[in-house]
């Protein structure tokens, strides 16, 4: 395998650019084996970073510098490390800029305070030049930097971008005039100082894909205005997640929409959702929420044709006739649904088990169980409802509860799943002390990884 096509080790190490332990083991292999990990672990090398590695990091960012830069700087306890040039360019590698991790990994490493500014104008003119290319930039916070002519050239290639609306306006012209393939957009807007030139770098963009909208403050002028200049990428955005409620008129003009996600905790709603209630979205796959009405979401869900794969619904309180109505819409409408995350009301165990029999291709499911409304929650039930009524392909169960079943409820569940798939979850739940019990049920192929029962993940891996 040493002696592959360096093509072909490229795209087989590519497959590996998550597993950071294997491609560090390539390294030692020959030099070519070398030379592509480097370049693909250097892609994003902000990516994994962990707190003992950002110093090294830095070392390695500063041993690139030329003597002229060293000299601005002056003394740097960092540089005592680097008197040669390093293997590799490996800036030259790097594609992911992230000027907040940049910033915060300088402020917390160099110890003289008055130098910092110095040091991170010169690590920043490594970054930002005309020999550089980025596809993703990252600057969440507040940035300033004096670029030079001819390099705003790196963010030419731009695909993703995350930034603040109260971006620097000599930041912002300069990505106005190099930038127009951004697909994916990442927004943090405030209540005031946002830069509304930020509309013209929208309107640059040939096709936009994906919006995530982040709002610290209900901010209905500049949602206005923004929203207008989205609309031309209506046709065009396939993935839309924002943290407050959004208007009629945009939402429903996003035809071709195939992932909606509405994490309103930070909002309280108090505008009305329901002339919301009529939107139509054919080609919807995913749909999740958090604290958005179940009555608006339930009207959604029947309007969609069947191609829903995952249901996210949380944080939002059930009444027992919304609920049924949103199970129900679930089984009426969602043939194909993969994976589901609900509140299950006590009364509503008869409309789950028709969910089970009518969603055969249900591989997750994280059932929710508010205690305060249903203080007797029927364990016995459900766990019957689930061994009996639930597809073959059921195998990742997660439950969220402030109380549990008692234990012989858990063994007569794992007893009656004999001959189902393996189950998967990820930790065990402290009170069940009787380790030797899981074991047995791991030994016999009925649980693959241990249950968890109160942490909330957002998915099912």
């Amino acid at each position: 395998m040493s002696n592959l096509n360096r093509d072909i080790l490229y795209l087989l190490f590519e497959q590996l650019q998550d597993d950071k332990k294997t491609l560090y083991s390539c390294l030692l292999v020959n030099k070519t084996w070398c030379e592509i990990t480097v370049s693909i672990l250097w892609r994003n090398p902000w990516g994994f970073l962990k707190k003992k590695n950002e110093r090294p990091l830095l070392n390695v960012i500063i041993s690139h510098l030329s003597n002229v830069s060293r000299n601005k700087i002056g003394e740097c306890e960092l540089f005592s490390n680097f008197h040669r040039k390093p293997s590799f360019n490996y800036i030259s590698y790097c594609r992911h800029l992230n000027l907040d991790e940049i910033q915060r990994i300088i402020n917390e490493n160099i110890k003289e305070k008055s130098n910092i500014l110095n040091v991170r104008n010169e690590i920043l003119n490594l970054f930002i030049n005309e020999n550089t290319k980025f596809t993703h930039l990252h600057m969440r916070k507040s940035f300033k930097h004096q670029i030079h002519h001819g390099a705003e050239r790196c963010f030419s290639e731009i695909e993703f971008l995350s930034c603040n609306t109260n971006i620097d306006n000599i930041v912002l012209t300069k990505l106005i005039e190099s930038c127009n393939s951004i697909k994916e957009l990442k927004l943090f807007i405030d209540l005031e100082n946002n830069n509304y030139r930020i509309i013209k770098l929208i309107e640059a963009q040939r096709r936009l894909f994906n919006i995530d909208l982040h709002y610290a403050y209900d901010n209905e002028p500049f949602y206005k205005i923004f929203e207008d200049s989205l609309m031309k990428h209506a046709s065009t955005i396939r993935y839309y997640r924002i943290n407050r409620r959004p208007s009629t008129s945009f939402l429903s003009s996003l035809a071709n929409l195939r992932e909606l996600d509405f994490d309103c905790l930070q909002f309280h709603n108090i505008q009305p959702w329901n002339n919301l209630e009529s939107l139509s979205f054919p080609f919807l796959q995913i749909l999740r929420s958090s604290n958005v009405p179940i009555e608006f979401l339930t009207s959604l869900i029947n309007n969609t044709s069947g191609s829903l794969i995952e249901i996210k619904i949380d944080y939002v309180g059930h009444d027992e006739i919304g609920n049924k109505k949103l199970i129900q819409a679930i089984y009426q409408k969602c043939p194909n649904i993969k994976y589901l995350t609900l509140l299950i009301r006590n009364c509503n165990m008869l409309e789950l088990e028709k969910l089970f029999i009518s969603c055969q291709h249900l591989n997750g499911l994280y059932i929710l169980i508010n205690n305060n409304q249903d203080r007797l929650f029927d364990w016995d039930k459900l766990f019957e409802i689930l061994t009996k009524s639930s597809s073959t392909s059921l195998f990742k169960i997660k439950f969220h509860s402030n109380e549990l079943p008692a234990f012989e409820t858990f063994k007569l569940f794992f007893d009656n799943w004999k001959g189902g798939p393996p189950m998967f979850s990820r930790n065990i739940y402290d009170n069940i002390t009787d380790s030797k019990l899981i074991e047995r049920y791991r030994l016999e192929g009925i649980i693959v990884k241990e249950f968890n029962y109160f942490q909330r993940t957002e998915d099912f891996e």
